[in-house]
């Protein structure tokens, strides 16, 4: 396994990981692992189970039940549990906020991490996350930490909810964005740090096609069967 290249792409919420994450695989031909589907279908299943998301135990409990399935797509990834395609309830913000939730308890960490190596498959991977880098994957053939500021990740979540219709004000997503990012950073198991050996990019002022050629610029000097 450690022989099938991994590229690492993490950051907060709204920096443009799946964007890049999906261009980037379908230029290299590789496989994508979307973290966040994983989170979020665990923390969907826990709450249809009603689970206590400030209760370890009872998220525990109810993820010993989750029968989850994902399968590659255009857009990213489908999403099953059991056989319900819950694909558009992931992208719901309650299941994100509820997905963060639950993203700090070490268990429930450490329950998904076998599910996300998983995806480690030739001729290669790349894999978007929180961290993704430092934890699941830190022989990653290339690392990324990608950053952009807060204003300008709220101005993208905005645009993508309103293109599926629904409306959010920029105040709430602001303060949203800002709830996340403190519970992702601050968190005592897996916080969002960048990797001492990652790549630092900030999308603020840069285009999808701008990042993309920055990492394939550094991948092309990596050591890596797929360089």
């Amino acid at each position: 396994m450690s022989e099938i290249p991994v590229i690492t792409i993490d950051g907060p919420s709204g920096a443009g990981k799946g964007t890049i994450a999906r261009q980037l695989a379908d230029e290299l031909g590789f496989h994508m692992l979307d973290s966040g589907a994983v989170y979020r279908a665990a923390a969907l299943h826990a709450l249809d189970c009603g689970a206590d998301l400030d209760d370890e135990a009872s998220v525990l409990d109810a993820l010993q039940s989750m029968q989850a399935r994902f399968q590659p797509d255009p857009e990213g990834v489908q999403v099953w549990l059991g056989e319900q395609n819950v694909t558009s309830r992931l992208r719901l913000e309650t299941t994100g906020n509820a997905a963060s939730r639950v993203a700090v308890m070490a268990a429930v960490r450490e329950s998904v991490l076998d599910e996300q190596r998983s995806f480690r498959k030739a001729p290669g991977l790349v894999a978007d996350g929180r961290d993704m880098g430092t934890v699941v994957f830190p022989d990653a053939t290339l690392k990324v930490f990608l950053s952009a500021s807060r204003q300008v990740r709220a101005e993208r979540r905005s645009k993508q909810l309103k293109e599926k219709g629904i409306d959010v004000t920029m105040a709430c997503l602001l303060q949203e964005i800002g709830a996340r990012d403190e519970r992702d950073s601050s968190r005592e198991h897996s916080p969002l740090v960048a990797a001492n050996d990652a790549l630092i990019i900030d999308s603020s002022d840069l285009s999808i096609d701008e990042v993309v050629a920055q990492i394939k610029s550094a991948l092309s000097t990596a050591d890596t069967p797929g360089g």
